[in-house]
């Protein structure tokens, strides 16, 4: 089959992915084997290919955002069948989804519901998957006494899902950063009930908004620079979650409000083999939400087919930092 890959880590300047044929994919019996329709690029895709190389004699395929249709299924497979039409994540310790076909994990995926598209389902996996576990944890809704919400970059894909889940399964009053008028716009898009500047004084627009303090904070980037304020706002025994880890992340401002700090991978479960089929529960549900109107694709940008040349363009977009929702590539 066809796929995308490469062997050493390079920049954009010196893009090396490319298309080529390898072997077809080696369905475990837990696996469903899909045909890939449609991709969700995402920024720690292009993170990887900058810092990661294969090893030596070997190449990387990376895709962890998929749509497709089941074309085979594992002897240990009951839940799906040929022709289910899918979505889902993947498992950073395989072959990823930039490919005509891939293998995955049945407990890690969902049926599509027929309301929504290839395109638009591979923009959801992620994005929601990830705001779920760091708001939700494993519960169905908030921790207890949680009814306000910051999420810090509401403007990209796990940011634009976790608006959408709190204002589809709770009370929470949902404030989200912007800084440019396109992301604020489409943070207001998404629910968000306040939208205010990160780049400028946030406790204050939040005293002008008469927001004192916030019980939960969702930070999807730039915590290290951010703790700071992040800690005068939070409430005592509030909870933060964090997607974008750093080394240099110094969380002490934080003990004095002795806060429940949880650090989200959505690829911790995969790779721990634990409780795998939560998050196909969870993508079933968001299926569930997509068909009753309350959760929507976060698709804003769609490219198409499976060349160099369009997930360079899609690799363009996303280090620009500038994107908001998500970038699709049609396959």
């Amino acid at each position: 089959m066809k796929a995308l890959v490469y062997e050493k880590a390079h920049t954009l300047q010196n893009f090396s992915i490319k298309l080529t044929e390898i072997a077809e994919p080696t369905v475990r019996e837990l696996d469903v084997l899909v045909d890939v329709r449609a991709i969700g690029i995402n920024p720690g895709e292009a993170f990887i290919r900058q810092h990661q190389s294969a090893q030596p004699g070997g190449r990387v395929l990376l895709g962890w955002e998929f749509a497709g249709v089941v074309t085979g299924v594992g002897k240990g497979v009951l839940s799906f069948k040929k022709g289910d039409r899918v979505f889902g994540t993947g498992d950073m310790t395989r072959d990823g989804a930039w490919a005509e076909r891939v293998a995955i994990d049945h407990r890690i995926i969902a049926k599509i519901p027929d309301q929504l598209s290839f395109d638009d389902a591979a923009s959801l996996p992620i994005g929601a998957v990830t705001a779920w576990e760091a708001m939700f944890r494993d519960q169905d809704t908030l921790p207890e006494g949680v009814e306000r919400v910051l999420i810090i970059g509401g403007a990209g894909s796990v940011g634009s899902l976790g608006t959408q889940l709190l204002k589809a399964k709770t009370h929470a009053f949902v404030i989200s950063t912007a800084s440019r008028p396109e992301s604020r716009a489409w943070c207001e898009k998404m629910g968000a009930d306040l939208v205010i500047d990160h780049t400028r004084d946030v406790v204050g627009q939040l005293a002008s908004a008469n927001v004192r303090n916030v019980d939960m904070v969702l930070s999807t980037a730039g915590t290290s620079e951010n703790i700071g304020w992040i800690a005068k706002l939070l409430r005592p025994f509030g909870h933060v979650s964090v997607v974008d880890l750093a080394p240099s992340l110094d969380l002490s401002a934080l003990a004095p409000k002795a806060a429940s700090l949880h650090l989200e991978m959505v690829f911790s479960r995969v790779m721990n083999g634990i409780d795998l089929q939560s998050q196909g529960r969870i993508l079933e549900t968001v299926a569930e939400l997509v068909v009753s109107k309350q959760v929507r694709s976060i698709r804003t940008t769609l490219l198409k087919g499976l060349t160099a040349d369009t997930m360079k363009a899609a690799h363009e977009l996303v280090e620009t930092r500038k994107t908001v929702g998500k970038i699709v590539i049609a396959i």
